[in-house]
């Protein structure tokens, strides 16, 4: 925020190294066209395998796999970079993998992951992660896609909502109800945690079906409604043991959660230096804005929050990197560290907005478009109540 300088205790030259690397690619191949994808309501898939080629998709993941081994910090790195060019839609999508392969790497078989996480990270195939459905989001235990057992495959039935990259994804990381009591034909799901599960559902399914959805933000996120039917899926697309979906899915979500609160931080920041510059430029009655004491304050209420926020999230990263606190502590912190930061993002996105005046209406500014997508910042991931809900049954409260 406004030229300081790397926090050392967090980012190493390594990470510095990476993170310029990360910028430049920023810079060059996505900042300048954020804008004319974001009124064509998509981007070139070729960016997939460019961010591939800089080390983007890879980070975090096995080395077998195709990945590069890497901390939490590194990631944050990398989402901090991309959040800078001001289109979450964009990063959404391009970052998608990043919440449908972690379960297949931690509980897939080996030849699941072989087949399905090294053309992902090279950025030639697209992952997604389907959860949430029409009936609810983050109440993921009453979910009611099935997937009933028939031979050596699943036949699954349901639907999915609101899913990031669903619309040309090639593998889809879905959520099922395998409860064999109660997934068979004309049965109603068991509401609850037991019995879910996740499998890897190809995007040439027979039975699949894809809707685009039209939404306030994120216009050049493909964003779909996925409607499955009697899609017969192998018994080898099982994401580890039949019935234990759930904790996967929660592990998931705290993860995505860390990440959205540094990518919130960023917008906040992206809408901040945006404003500054305005203000600095913008004369009214023989001044610049920035000289003037009421928009000076606004700007450090905008950096003052920000910083805030992104301490939390950096604070975090490090207690999960290192196992520092119990688990109900740290996913209380996380919950928190969404909150705070999109919060963060929210006013700067509205102040900025403010000290553009016009322009901060007109499309086309990183302030305009940021504050349109504040909402699914503070929705997606699981709601701002939601977060203080757990947040809360998590401290005791």
């Amino acid at each position: 925020m406004f030229d300081l300088p790397p926090r050392p205790e967090y980012f190493s030259a390594d990470h510095e190294a990476f993170r310029a690397a990360v910028r430049r690619f920023v810079d060059a191949e996505i900042a300048p066209h954020v804008h004319a994808w974001d009124e064509a309501g998509t981007f070139p898939r070729a960016l997939y395998r460019r961010a591939a080629e800089v080390g983007i998709t890879a980070i975090g993941y096995p080395e077998a796999l195709g990945g590069t081994p890497a901390d939490v910090f590194f990631s944050i790195a990398a989402a901090e970079e991309i959040a800078r060019a001001g289109c979450g839609g964009v990063q959404a999508s391009l970052g998608s993998h990043g919440i449908a392969l972690p379960p297949v790497v931690a509980h897939g078989s080996t030849a699941l992951q072989q087949r399905v996480v090294p053309p992902v990270l090279r950025g030639e195939k697209i992952a997604a992660l389907c959860i949430t459905e029409p009936g609810g989001g983050s109440d993921v235990a009453a979910l009611k896609t099935t997937a009933r057992r028939d031979g050596d495959h699943y036949v699954v039935n349901g639907e999915k909502t609101f899913i990031t990259s669903g619309l040309r994804a090639d593998f889809l990381t879905v959520a099922v109800r395998t409860d064999p009591a109660n997934g068979g034909p004309g049965g109603l799901p068991n509401k609850g945690p037991a019995g879910l599960s996740l499998l890897v559902i190809d995007g040439d399914t027979p039975g699949l079906q894809r809707t685009e959805l039209k939404k306030m933000g994120w216009w050049s996120s493909d964003t779909a409604h996925l409607s499955f039917t009697d899609c017969r899926v192998p018994v080898e697309n099982r994401v580890g043991a039949e019935g234990d979906g759930f904790k996967a899915i929660m592990h998931n979500f705290n993860h995505e959660r860390l990440m959205m609160a540094a990518m919130a931080c960023s917008y906040g920041e992206a809408c901040t230096q945006e404003a500054l510059d305005w203000a600095r430029q913008r004369k009214t009655f023989g001044a610049a804005l920035s000289e003037r004491q009421v928009i000076r304050h606004k700007l450090v209420d905008m950096a003052a929050r920000v910083e805030a926020a992104r301490a939390v999230v950096y604070d975090l990263a490090h207690r999960l990197e290192h196992g520092l606190g119990d688990r109900n502590a740290l996913v209380a912190r996380t919950c928190m560290a969404k909150v705070l930061a999109t919060q963060a993002m929210q006013f700067c996105a509205d102040a900025a907005v403010q000290i553009l005046g016009g322009m901060g209406y007109m499309r086309g500014t990183r302030s305009e478009r940021l504050y349109r997508e504040a909402k699914v910042m503070m929705i997606g991931g699981g709601s701002e109540e939601i977060m203080k809900d757990l947040a809360a049954r998590q401290l005791g409260v």
